[in-house]
C-alpha cells in the first residue's frame, strides 16, 4: 500500500474518531453530579493556586485534569451564594439578604434546584451546610432533598443563630445532625463525616444505576478554627498559632477526603459519566495569620481583600469542573462567569423542562463554555451586595458594600472604578478617567435596586432568641418525646 493510502487511512480514522466525540452532545447528556463547596477558602487557599504553605495534592490533581472556570465570581457571604445555586437568581430576589436574622431564608416561592432535577428522574443529597432557613418548611427535605444530613444555623456551634444546642460544646466533634426527619448523634469529626455519608450514599445511587445529585456543602474551614491534631501538627511546628494551623490544617483535611471521594469514583468505575465540580462559597475569611507570634499576611491569591466584601477578593472563587472523557482538562475558560449559571446549566445537561410559572432566571448555562472554551459569550453586568445592614438600615446601605462586575469593569461602593482587564488585583482607582463607564454602571445599578426591593422578603422579621430558634425547639422535643439515636453512614 502507498504511504498516502496509509496516511489518509489514518487520518479519516482520526477524523472519524473525532467525530464520535462531537457526536457526544453535552445537551442532554444526564450525568450524575456531584458539587463540593467548601466554606470560607479562597483563591489563595489551594497550593495549585500559589500558596507556599498548604499541601492540597489532590486538588491539586483535580485542577490538573479539569475545566477550570478562572474568572468565576459568587456571593461574598455563604447563605446569599446558596440561595443563587438552588435558585438561579440574585440572592436579593430570593429574599437572602444575610446570614442571620431569619434573612438567610429563601423564599418559598422558589422552584428550587432540586426540585428541577428530581422532575427528571435524578436522586438528590446534600450533605453539610444548608443555611437557607431552618423551618420545615425551609428545610432541605421540603426543597427537593431525598437525603438531608445537615447542621442548623450559619455553622456548627452557632446555636445563637439556630444550630442544634449541644453542638456548642462539641465543636466540629461528635455533632447533633439532622439526618432527614430525625436528629441523630454522631461520632467524629465533621468533614470526614460528610464525604463518609455523602459516599455511602452515592454508592448506592451507583449501584442502582439511578441518575443522582450529590451536593456536599462542607462548613469547613468555616470558623471557628477546629482540625484534628495530626492535621494541625505541622502548622504548629512552623510557628503558627492554633487559630491558622487549624484552618490550615481543616483545608488539608479537606484535600484528604475530596481524594479519598475520587479514589472510590475511580474504583466503583463512575468517573465516565459523573461531572465532579470542586468551588467555593465567598472569598477567604482569613488574610491575617499569627506566626511566632507576629501577624502576618497569609497568602491570597494577590487580592487585597476577601469575605463580606465588594472587591475581587470577596467574590472571585474557585471552580474546577472535571467529567473524565468527556470535558477538556486542563483549560481555562477565561469569561466571566457566575454562581447563577449552574442552575441553568445542571438543567440543560439534565434535559429538564422547566415549568412555565417559576421565579425568573438570571444565570446562562455554561454548556457552551463547556464544549468550546472560546464559544461567544457576550458580555453582562453582574450585581453584588454583601447585605447584612442592621434591621430597618436597609435603605441607607443601597451605596455601601457593593459592587457592579462586568468582563472588563468593577465599580464598587458608587466611587470607584477598576479595569479588571489590566488591573485584576484592584490596586488603581480609574474612575476619574472613565465618567460615562461609572454613569453607565451606577444607571445600571440603581435599576437593579429598584428592581429587587420588593422581593426582599424577610425585612422587618423579628429577632428570634436562642431557645427558639426552630432546631432548638426541635431538638428538646425529639429529646423529650423519644431521644437523640446513635447514627452513622453506611459502609462504602
Amino acid at each position: 500500500m502507498k504511504a498516502s493510502t496509509v496516511m489518509k487511512a489514518g487520518l479519516l480514522a482520526v477524523f472519524a474518531f473525532a467525530g464520535c466525540i462531537e457526536a457526544k452532545s453535552l445537551e442532554g447528556s444526564r450525568p450524575n453530579i456531584i458539587l463540593v463547596m467548601t466554606d470560607d477558602q479562597g483563591m489563595g487557599d489551594l497550593s495549585c493556586m500559589g500558596n507556599p504553605i498548604l499541601r492540597t495534592p489532590h486538588l491539586d490533581s483535580f485542577y490538573e485534569r479539569s475545566t477550570r472556570f478562572a474568572d468565576f465570581h459568587v456571593s461574598p457571604t455563604c447563605a446569599p451564594t446558596r440561595a443563587a445555586i438552588m435558585s438561579g437568581r440574585t440572592p436579593f430576589k430570593s429574599g437572602v439578604t444575610h446570614t442571620i436574622w431569619q434573612r438567610e431564608r429563601m423564599s418559598l416561592d422558589t422552584f428550587t434546584l432540586p426540585q428541577a432535577l428530581k422532575s427528571v428522574g435524578y436522586t438528590t443529597g446534600i450533605f453539610g451546610k444548608w443555611h437557607l432557613g431552618d423551618e420545615e418548611a425551609y428545610l432541605p427535605g421540603s426543597r427537593g432533598f431525598d437525603e438531608v444530613l445537615m447542621h442548623g444555623a450559619g455553622g456548627i456551634g452557632q446555636t445563637r443563630y439556630g444550630d442544634f444546642p449541644p453542638n456548642g460544646k462539641n465543636l466540629y466533634f461528635d455533632n447533633v445532625l439532622l439526618h432527614n426527619d430525625t436528629i441523630v448523634q454522631t461520632k467524629g469529626f465533621c468533614t470526614d463525616l460528610f464525604f463518609q455519608a455523602a459516599l455511602a450514599w452515592i454508592k448506592k445511587q451507583h449501584e442502582a444505576k439511578k441518575p443522582y445529585f450529590a451536593y456536599i456543602s462542607l462548613n469547613a474551614p468555616h470558623g471557628p478554627m477546629i482540625a484534628p491534631e495530626t492535621y494541625k501538627k505541622r502548622f504548629l511546628d512552623m510557628g503558627y498559632s492554633r487559630d491558622t494551623a487549624g484552618r490550615y490544617g481543616m483545608i488539608e483535611n479537606i484535600d484528604d477526603n475530596f481524594g479519598q471521594m475520587m479514589e472510590k469514583l475511580a474504583e466503583w468505575t463512575a468517573l465516565d459519566n459523573t461531572l465532579v465540580i470542586f468551588m467555593t462559597d465567598n472569598g477567604s475569611s482569613r488574610t491575617r495569620g499569627t506566626l511566632n507570634g507576629e501577624s502576618v499576611r497569609l497568602f491570597n491569591a494577590h487580592f487585597k481583600t476577601g469575605k463580606n466584601t465588594p472587591y475581587e477578593g470577596g467574590t472571585h472563587v474557585p471552580a474546577f469542573w472535571q467529567w473524565k472523557g468527556v470535558l477538556d482538562e486542563g483549560v481555562d475558560v477565561d469569561v466571566l462567569t457566575s454562581h447563577v449559571d449552574l442552575y441553568k446549566t445542571f438543567c440543560e445537561l439534565a434535559d429538564v423542562t422547566l415549568p412555565a410559572r417559576m421565579q425568573e432566571l438570571d444565570g446562562r448555562s455554561l454548556v457552551p463554555l463547556l464544549k468550546d472554551p472560546n464559544a461567544d459569550w457576550p458580555d453582562r453586568e453582574r450585581f453584588v451586595h454583601c447585605g447584612r445592614w442592621d434591621p430597618g438600615k436597609r435603605d441607607a446601605f443601597k451605596f455601601k458594600n457593593f459592587a457592579v462586575r462586568t468582563e472588563r469593569w468593577r465599580f464598587v461602593n458608587n466611587r470607584e472604578l477598576y479595569d479588571i482587564s489590566k488591573d485584576p488585583f484592584e490596586t488603581t482607582n480609574v474612575a476619574g478617567e472613565h465618567s460615562e463607564v461609572l454613569a453607565k454602571l451606577r444607571q445600571s445599578y440603581d435599576q437593579w435596586w429598584e428592581s429587587v426591593l420588593p422581593l426582599m422578603v424577610n425585612e422587618g422579621l423579628p429577632l428570634v432568641s436562642p431557645e427558639n430558634q426552630p432546631l432548638a425547639i426541635r431538638y428538646y422535643k425529639q429529646l423529650k418525646e423519644k431521644g437523640i439515636p446513635e447514627w452513622a453512614p453506611e459502609e462504602f
